[in-house]
């Protein structure tokens, strides 16, 4: 097979129901030629259910632009990274292994590629599923918008609803290499530090249709985003190489700013990581901030932390009956 266009990198990790879903995705790309323009790896890191059985089952051996590998448990950063060492894709995509595509999603990159050829970034709208139900993800640009270049930082401020995900980008290989690759030390926000590098870098290029899904249903303890990270691995506790950037782009400091301010809210509640927000938060200008922003840091800490388990178990018992419904 020659050089292909894309490399797509599949990492995975216990997702043995959803892996089925990830993969077929992938295979049922839209094209105009036989053989498809990409290469797709399926790097196992070190599964504990059937996840890498289901996804050779799938992949067959009939297909010399695929493969599934296996390697020790290293965390999704290092896949990754061990994934795009193996390609050798003009361009990266990559597909979380509960997530999927719509069949137009390269055809739809290739387009955006051709037309827009100076960025190092490129993205797709998406859909987010939760509660069995799909909504287009608010990232930030105008509903008149169809595609083109965009001011990556404005537009994650506007709604801080991320306007690239793992599961809906494709980059342009020398411009990975050059940002450095995922940041292993990082268990939350990974994503997010290298698409900043590569936003500050090179331009980027988005078609707002939506192309991609990220699923939001597995259980809780799945989920980056429902659990407290040590700060040591939090992206947001780790952007001082960002500091002389953030003085000088007031695009970029808004936005972290913003991040800051709600993303730091249930480390400054909690007993654990109360003492090492405040350094983070310091460095905050609230000026710019919405005052609602302002005001939850500054009312009475038992309050808040009352009002948030209130709401926490509400939100459990809606998604209880939702499920039954559901189900």
């Amino acid at each position: 097979m020659s050089t292909p266009k894309y490399s797509v990198i599949v990492p995975l990790y216990n997702k043995e129901r959803y892996i089925e879903r990830t993969l077929s995705s992938i295979l049922a790309q839209r094209s105009d030629v036989s053989t498809p323009d990409y290469e797709l790896i399926v790097i196992d890191d070190g599964s504990t259910d059937s996840s890498l059985q289901v996804a050779r089952t799938i992949i067959g051996d009939k297909r010399p632009w695929c493969r599934v590998v296996s390697q020790k448990n290293s965390g999704v950063a290092a896949t990754r990274n061990n994934g795009v060492a193996m390609s050798t894709g003009e361009y990266i995509c990559f597909l979380d292994s509960d997530d999927w595509w719509e069949p137009d999603f390269l055809a739809e990159m290739d387009r955006l590629i051709a037309d827009f050829p100076e960025a190092g970034m490129y993205g797709t709208g998406f859909y987010l599923v939760k509660n069995g139900r799909r909504s287009v993800a608010p990232i930030g640009v105008d509903k008149d918008f169809e595609r083109g270049y965009i001011n990556y930082c404005q537009t994650y401020a506007k709604t801080l609803c991320m306007p690239i995900t793992s599961s809906s980008v494709a980059i342009r290989r020398e411009c990975f290499v050059e940002a450095g690759q995922f940041n292993t030390k990082l268990t939350f926000g990974e994503d997010f530090d290298l698409w900043i590098r590569l936003a500050l870098a090179h331009p980027v290029a988005l078609v707002n249709k939506p192309l991609s899904n990220y699923f939001q249903d597995q259980p809780v303890k799945g989920r980056a985003t429902r659990r407290l990270h040590n700060p040591e691995n939090h992206m947001l506790w780790n952007l001082e190489y960002l500091s002389d950037e953030e003085k000088r782009n007031g695009d970029l400091k808004l936005l972290l700013d913003k991040l800051r301010s709600s993303g730091l809210f249930f480390y400054y509640l909690s007993s654990q990581y109360h003492d090492a927000t405040l350094p983070e938060l310091a460095k905050i200008d609230w000026t710019k901030l919405p005052h609602s922003s302002y005001k939850k840091y500054n009312s009475p800490i038992w309050r808040e932390r009352l009002v948030f388990r209130l709401r926490r178990t509400g939100a459990t018992i809606k998604k209880t009956l939702l499920s039954i419904v559901h189900s």
